[in-house]
């Protein structure tokens, strides 16, 4: 592992050990030279492949000519930032430091700058840490009305960051307030970069284009909503981001146009508890101020009892940004058709009072008919009542 340069008088070694270092001494005639060695080995947790959210573990070993110098460690992230361990442990000839969780963003190349003032030692050691992962946020909240499309995406960081390893993904939706899981998709991402995509469910559209993963719903439905999630597995390691869909409807009670002095409920719904800094507004279009509601904390429905006709939206509010709105109009029934129902109605009035008046003359004719068709069946009795007597006589 070593070799002599005689004209320059160097002395070359390679795929150092530890063991190599020391106190090495070159005789030259009358002339004696000394220097010594110092070896470092330098190694990261998981071959400097991690997932997000994982803590690696760094390790420095070193073997000096004695004595042992003390030494002081400095890293620097892929920014040049310095990054401070979250734990430290120094044993003899060892050094351990454990940082805290990693974040696709410490992708790159760092370094280890070792420094020591007796013996003078600055020595740079650099190193690369690939953090396979999500550039979604942790835990992302998508709103949607019902019959809108939307889209869902995943977006994942292994183009660049170059990863060359294969890993696997699985994506999953749960329902609001329900245990069941419903497997929608899995994907295989090979170690060139390759996909191999089987899905799992008829209901969704799913596409996986360049590093992305994508839920595509055409026509979302109130029951749609709840959390989504998408799993990466790497070496039976695994790391997840959720997402959550929050769909919105709103609905009339009655439905229907709206006659003059009658009332309607508007109801607006939302399928989740928002968090406590959005919520659900009614207002009508060009209307006044005494024509807004707002919801309370916590409520995932804002009803409004209203009188008025014209265009009613609801707003769902999150940080002042609207995020989504439904309209909903409000008809009023016509005049002429308030007319016809008015006049409909009296008419209906007259003909069931002239029904009732005919069937009160008609009780009296049929009582007059019977009283004398009574009468003369009388009188004939009475006639051959006399007759008879007459005959007898």
């Amino acid at each position: 592992r070593s070799e002599v340069n005689n004209p320059n008088r160097e002395l070359r070694v390679w795929n150092l050990e530890l063991s190599d270092a020391g106190i090495y001494t070159c005789n030259y005639g009358s002339h004696k030279v000394q220097t010594s060695l110092h070896v470092f080995k330098w190694t990261i947790s998981l071959d400097g492949h991690f997932l997000q959210n994982e803590v690696p573990e760094l390790t420095l070993m070193h073997n000096s000519p004695h004595p042992l110098p003390d030494l002081s460690i400095t890293l620097f992230n892929s920014n040049n930032n310095i990054v401070i361990p979250e734990k430290q442990n120094k044993a003899h000839q060892k050094y351990i430091l454990n940082l805290k969780k990693l974040e696709i963003k410490d992708s790159g190349t760092w370094m280890c700058h070792i420094h020591s003032e007796s013996p003078l030692i600055n020595h740079n050691i650099s190193f690369v840490v690939k953090v396979l992962g999500f550039q979604n946020p942790d835990l992302e909240r998508k709103y949607a009305t019902v019959d809108s499309t939307v889209i869902l995406p995943w977006h994942l960081n292994f183009q660049k960051i170059k990863w060359k390893e294969g890993f696997t993904g699985h994506l999953n939706w749960k329902q609001q307030e329900s245990e069941n899981t419903h497997d929608l998709l899995d994907f295989n991402i090979t170690a060139q970069g390759e996909q191999q995509v089987t899905k799992k469910s008829s209901h969704f559209l799913f596409e996986i284009p360049e590093s992305t993963v994508e839920v595509k719903l055409p026509k979302v439905h109130f029951n749609h909503s709840g959390q989504y999630q998408c799993q990466l597995t790497y070496k039976g390691r695994k790391t997840q981001s959720k997402m959550e869909l929050v769909v919105m409807k709103v609905s009339a009670n009655p439905v229907g146009p709206l006659s003059r002095g009658d009332n309607v409920t508007l109801i607006c719904q939302v399928s989740n508890v928002l968090p406590p800094n959005a919520h659900l507004r009614w207002e009508r279009v060009n209307g006044t101020q005494n024509d807004i509601k707002n919801s309370k904390q916590n409520e995932v429905k804002l009803e409004v009892n209203i009188s008025a006709a014209g265009l009613w939206s609801c707003h769902l509010i999150e940080d002042n940004d609207r995020k989504i709105s439904i309209h909903y109009h409000v008809e009023e029934v016509p005049v002429w058709t308030s007319y016809v129902v008015t006049g409909a109605t009296v008419g209906g009035s007259v003909l069931v009072f002239a029904l009732v008046c005919l069937c009160i003359i008609s009780g009296i004719s049929w009582q007059r008919r019977r009283q004398r068709a009574k009468r003369m069946a009388q009188a004939r009795q009475y006639l051959l009542e006399n007759k008879t007597c007459q005959c007898q006589q």
